[in-house]
């Protein structure tokens, strides 16, 4: 990718204010939306032409041995856009190595080759040199009561903790376990309440004593009688 001199300027002023920040003036933003818009198209235009060639190859090579000249020529062209030979070029450049050429392109494949596995084992040698935190194992730790907690529904506040050594370290004394608090007693059954006295009941009356039977009242005396009893 070649650089006019109007590009050129453009490209130092933005390496300059990446350098330097500084007032930037509404013409110098201009001409780099400009010059990142020509880079775009330009990368975009290399890509498509860089297939292209890659497809055109292996037409080219799938018709060797009859095209071995425009096949060498091709694969130089290619190699300069960036493209790495995969195993069919390096067997078919194998087998074209009476070739002078072939042979300056096996070499120089060969060396990018091996230049690209020894980047692959360095990426992985360093992956696996990242230090990793230890961890403690499920199995060396235990839950313990937090002194002091509120206990919710029946459990105990719990903590995790790593598991220690009892014995503690030379020259300390051991540690002792702290007394385990006793169970608060299951509530017992509520006693029920006394129940009042009831009233006592008074008894009913008899329909008699409601409604007393009238004395009957004499029958008026005989006038004759009493005329008698009088005289």
């Amino acid at each position: 990718m070649a650089f006019g001199a109007e590009e050129l300027r453009v490209l130092r002023r933005a390496l300059a204010l990446a350098l330097h920040p500084g007032p930037v003036s509404a013409e110098d933003v201009q001409d780099c939306h400009r010059l990142a818009e020509s880079l775009d198209e330009a990368m975009g235009e290399a890509a498509r032409l860089r297939a292209f060639l890659v497809a055109d190859l292996a037409r080219y090579r799938a018709a060797l041995p009859g095209t071995a000249a425009g096949y060498l020529t091709l694969l130089e062209e290619v190699l300069a856009t960036g493209y790495r030979p995969d195993p069919d070029d390096l067997a078919a450049l194998r087998a074209l190595r009476g070739n002078p050429t072939a042979a300056a392109l096996l070499s120089r494949c060969q060396v990018l080759a091996e230049h690209d596995v020894r980047t692959r084992l360095a990426r992985r040698t360093a992956r696996r040199a990242v230090p990793v935190a230890p961890t403690v194992p499920a199995s060396r730790t235990r839950l313990l009561a937090l002194p002091g907690g509120l206990s919710v529904g029946g459990c105990a506040r719990l903590s995790v903790a790593a598991d220690e050594d009892p014995v503690g370290r030379p020259g300390e004394q051991p540690r002792k376990k702290p007394a385990e608090k006793p169970a608060p007693p299951a509530p017992g059954p509520v006693p029920a309440k006394p129940s009042a006295p009831e009233p006592a009941r008074r008894p009913v009356p008899t329909p008699g004593e409601v409604f007393p039977r009238r004395k009957p009242t004499p029958p008026p005396a005989d006038p004759e009688q009493r005329r008698l009893a009088a005289g």
